[in-house]
């Protein structure tokens, strides 16, 4: 597969050759066939015991991104011999319930995610302190080691933000719309800030209610139907990207519409050209890595990243390499 143009290294090589079956060209398709065939033997690939861990996120219903990387953590899972339970609320309060439930079953390893650290804090430090390992991912990395978690896996959110800054300069784009599905998610409000931090233009932030898809399509169109200088949307979530179509062609806009994250959708904007380009932060990687990470510690006390998140993002995906992920995306790994 061709490169990706990326803005900042990823420094995943040895992590997946520490936790994945072979480095070589090929190494990757045996651990796949392996994986594939002990399965349908309805074997795991090793023999350490069956632990439970459990994956808490703030995603909420009917959320492609979070589909792909509950997906990730089921195949690392199955791989493990691990019980893998999975639950999620976009109420930050019900996913700390969430989370005290889980302590309360007294599983052997941990995945949350902070998308609200103040209101998980509590929840996350009960974890710590009954002696359960924990790991973020995706959201909170500037709180994951604070908060007492071996490490953080996901993007930076900050630094995606940036990247798609740069990449609507190189597009020559001079007001950008930014549109928030989710308020009180710092993550959402980091990549905002990030787009601001490199935009030679405007940004504007636009809030609206994630979990009601027509309240999004109207806000946006009522927006670009009164501001005919925005020339770039850019939203924050796979999902909201077709409905981000539907509002500039209700609006009668010609403003190039970007988006965070992949699906399949996604990517079949990018080859048509109604979509300019996305940022991927590879959400099964986030989901396999996760539970990989904490066999490891389990079974050999490892821990990657040396006190820093592990990177898996950001990724300026184009029309010129969508064709390249079709086949990743239609199966729901990409």
């Amino acid at each position: 597969m061709a490169r990706f143009r990326t803005w900042v290294g990823i420094a995943l090589a040895g992590t997946l050759c520490a936790s994945l079956a072979g480095c070589s060209s090929t190494g990757g398709k045996r651990a796949e066939d392996a994986r594939k065939a002990a399965a349908e033997r309805g074997k795991s690939a090793v023999t350490t015991p069956r632990w439970t861990f459990a994956m808490v996120t703030h995603s909420g219903d009917g959320d492609t991104f979070w589909d792909i990387v509950q997906s990730g953590a089921e195949e690392a899972a199955a791989k493990d011999n691990i019980n893998f339970l999975y639950s999620h609320d976009d109420e930050a309060q019900q996913q700390a319930q969430l989370v005290d439930a889980a302590v309360d079953k007294k599983v052997d390893g941990l995945i949350v995610t902070l998308a609200k650290p103040d209101a998980m804090k509590a929840a996350v430090a009960r974890a710590v302190a009954a002696g359960i390992p924990v790991v973020t991912v995706n959201s909170g990395s500037a709180e994951s080691k604070a908060f007492g978690a071996l490490t953080h896996i996901g993007q930076d959110e900050t630094i995606a933000g940036q990247a798609v800054g740069e990449e609507l300069n190189r597009r020559g784009k001079q007001n950008a719309v930014c549109v928030l599905h989710e308020q009180g998610n710092v993550g959402h409000e980091q990549r905002c800030a990030g787009i601001k931090d490199t935009f030679d233009g405007q940004v504007q932030n636009l809030y609206v209610t994630g979990t009601n898809m027509p309240d999004v399509q109207s806000a946006l169109e009522a927006k670009l139907q009164t501001d005919r200088s925005v020339d770039a949307v850019v939203t924050l979530g796979a999902p909201y990207a077709d409905t981000a179509v539907k509002a500039k062609q209700g609006a009668g806009s010609t403003a190039e519409i970007d988006t965070f994250d992949l699906n399949a959708k996604v990517v079949t904007g990018l080859e048509n050209g109604t979509l300019g380009f996305a940022v991927d932060q590879q959400p099964y990687l986030q989901g396999y890595e996760a539970v990989d990470l904490l066999w490891l510690y389990r079974y050999n006390a490892d821990v990657l990243g040396g006190g820093k998140p592990v990177l898996t993002g950001p990724q300026i995906i184009t029309k010129d390499q969508a064709a390249e992920l079709a086949e990743y995306t239609e199966r729901g790994t990409r």
